[in-house]
C-alpha cells in the first residue's frame, strides 16, 4: 500500500492498481473534502474493485479527512478521559460511517497502545489512557463501531509503544519490558481487540529484546509465534510504513524497503505499508523485484505470498455505499466536553490575553490548525490572542507585562524545555494564569488549569466554551 501525491489519482497508481497493487493510503496532503475523497477512491476502484484504500482518521491530534479546520471528534486519550464506552463506539461509528461514505476501506486505528512514559513521542493523546484494563474497553468499543459500515479496523502498533521513549519515524526503539511484563501490561488491549473481532493489526518497528534483535515488524517470534499463536489473531497483518527511520534506517528509501519488505513477509506480515513518503512507480517496481528474486532464490516461499494476499483481499471489499453528509458537531463536543478536567477554579474576571505556545505537532499528526486563542476571541469580547512557537517565549514574555487575565495554552509542556521554563518564570514573578493543557498531561502542576486530552477542533471549543461561560450567560 503506497502513499502518493495529489488530491486525484495520479496515472502511475491508476495502472499499479489494475496490475495488483495492494493498495494506497491517504495523508492530509491527499484531501481536500469528503467529496473529493469519495472521488478519489471511486477513481483507483475503477481499476480494481477489492483495492484497498487506508488512512489514519484515529481523530483528535491525527485526522486526515479534518486536517483543513482541526478534527472534529477528540482524540483516544480524551475518549479515555470521558470513560463512556457507549460514547467511544458511537464516536468511532461516526467516524466509521463518514469513512464508508469517502470509500475507505481500512481505518489504521485505534492506537491499542498505553500512554505510559511521560517523554514519549510518539504515543501521547492517541492512546485511551495508561491503565491496560481501564483502556482495553475503549480499544474494543472504538473497533465495534468502526466497523459498524463494513470499514476495517487496525490496532496498533503491535506490541505496544507508549513505553518506548524514540520516535520510531527516527530510529528505533527499544521496549524495555519481559515476556511476563507484555502480557500483564501492552498486549493486554491488543486482546480486547482480537476478541471484538478487529480485521487488523498493525505492527511496530520497536526491539523487544526477550524476542530477539529485531524489530517487531521483521521478527516471526512477534507476529507469527505471538500475535497468531499465542493470542490466536486470524485477520491481516499490516506493517507500519517500512520507509520509516526505524526501518528503512541507513540502507535508503528503496534499498531498504525491500530488504525489509522481504523479511516483514517471511516473518508473518500480509500488506506492506509505504506510507510517510509518496513513492513513484519506478521505486514500487524496484521493491516489488527484491520481493520476486527472493521468491526466486528460495528465501521467501511462494505459499506464504499466496497467504498474505488472501488475506488483504479479504480487506478490500468496499463498504455498503453510504451517503455523504456534513460531519455533525454535536456527538464530538459532547465527547468534548465530557472529557475536560477542571483543576482549581479557572474562572475569567474580565476578556483574556490568551498565548498559544505552539510546539512541534507528534509527526503521525503533522501540521493543523490549533489554538485557543481563535475560539475564545469570538466568545469573550475583548479577549487578545497571541501564538508563539516554542523558540519565540520571549515575545510572550513581553506580552504577559500588565496582562490582568492570563490563559496560557500548551501541547505536552513537559517534553518542552522552553516551555517549562517561561511556565517557571511566570509561577517565580508571581503572575497569575490559567493553563489550558492539549496534550498527554506531565508530571507538573500549576494553579487553575483545564487539560483537554486533546488538540482537535472540538476539544479546543469546548475549553472556549468553559471559560467563556459567564460572559455567555
Amino acid at each position: 500500500m503506497s502513499g502518493f501525491d495529489g488530491t486525484t489519482a495520479p496515472d502511475w497508481l491508476r495502472r499499479k492498481v489494475a496490475d495488483g497493487l495492494g493498495g494506497a493510503i491517504l495523508f492530509g496532503r491527499n484531501v481536500v473534502d469528503d467529496e473529493q475523497v469519495a472521488a478519489l477512491s471511486a477513481q483507483l476502484r475503477a481499476e480494481r474493485p477489492d483495492v484497498l484504500i487506508g488512512i489514519d482518521e484515529e481523530g483528535g491530534d491525527v485526522t486526515r479527512l479534518d486536517v483543513a479546520t482541526g478534527s472534529f471528534v477528540p482524540g483516544p486519550l480524551a475518549l479515555g478521559a470521558a470513560d463512556d464506552v457507549e460514547l467511544t463506539a458511537s464516536v468511532a461509528a461516526a467516524l466509521g460511517e463518514r469513512l464508508a461514505a469517502c470509500g475507505v476501506t481500512i481505518n489504521f486505528a485505534p492506537c491499542a497502545d498505553l500512554t505510559l512514559a511521560a517523554e514519549d513521542p510518539s504515543i501521547g493523546v492517541r492512546a485511551f489512557g495508561s491503565d491496560p484494563v481501564k483502556a482495553s474497553p475503549h480499544v474494543a468499543a472504538y473497533i465495534t463501531g468502526m466497523q459498524k459500515y463494513g470499514v476495517a479496523a487496525s490496532a496498533k502498533h503491535f506490541p505496544g509503544h507508549g513505553a518506548a521513549t524514540d520516535d520510531s519515524h527516527h530510529s528505533l526503539p527499544v521496549l524495555p519490558r519481559t515476556e511476563a511484563e507484555l502480557r500483564e501490561i501492552e498486549l493486554v488491549p491488543f486482546q480486547a481487540a482480537i476478541a471484538a473481532g478487529v480485521r487488523a493489526v498493525m505492527t511496530g518497528h520497536l526491539v523487544v529484546p526477550a524476542w530477539g534483535d529485531l524489530p517487531a515488524t521483521l521478527n516471526p517470534k512477534a507476529l507469527t509465534d505471538v500475535l497468531r499463536g499465542e493470542l490466536g489473531f486470524t485477520g491481516a497483518v499490516v506493517t507500519d510504513a517500512l520507509d520509516m527511520g526505524a526501518i528503512a534506517g541507513e540502507l535508503g528509501k528503496t534499498e531498504g524497503v525491500g530488504r525489509a519488505a522481504v523479511r516483514a513477509l517471511i516473518a508473518g506480515a500480509d500488506a506492506l505499508c509505504l506510507g510517510g513518503v509518496s513513492f513513484e512507480e519506478d521505486e514500487l517496481n524496484r521493491i516489488a523485484a527484491v520481493i520476486a528474486a527472493a521468491v526466486q532464490a528460495g528465501e521467501l516461499p511462494l505459499e506464504r505470498l499466496a497467504e498474505a494476499s488472501e488475506r488483504v483481499a479479504a480487506l478490500g471489499a468496499a463498504p455498503a455505499p453510504t451517503p455523504i453528509t456534513a460531519p455533525d458537531h454535536r456527538l464530538g463536543m459532547e465527547a468534548a466536553r465530557k472529557a475536560l478536567r477542571i483543576q482549581g477554579s479557572p474562572k475569567l474576571a474580565g476578556p483574556p490575553l490568551v498565548i498559544d505556545i505552539e510546539t512541534e505537532p507528534i509527526v503521525a499528526a503533522g501540521p493543523m490548525p490549533w489554538g485557543l486563542g481563535p475560539h475564545l476571541t469570538g466568545l469573550v469580547p475583548g479577549t487578545r490572542a497571541l501564538k508563539v512557537t516554542g523558540d519565540g517565549i520571549a515575545t510572550a514574555i513581553d506580552a504577559v507585562h500588565g496582562a490582568r487575565d492570563l490563559v496560557i495554552v500548551t501541547r505536552e509542556a513537559h517534553r518542552h524545555p522552553e516551555v517549562r521554563e517561561f511556565l517557571a518564570w511566570l509561577r517565580e514573578s508571581g503572575g497569575e494564569y490559567i493553563r489550558v493543557e492539549t496534550g498527554a498531561p506531565g508530571p507538573e502542576t500549576d494553579g487553575p488549569r483545564i487539560d483537554t486530552f486533546s488538540g482537535s477542533y472540538v476539544s479546543l471549543r469546548a475549553a472556549a466554551e468553559y471559560l467563556a461561560g459567564e460572559h455567555l450567560a
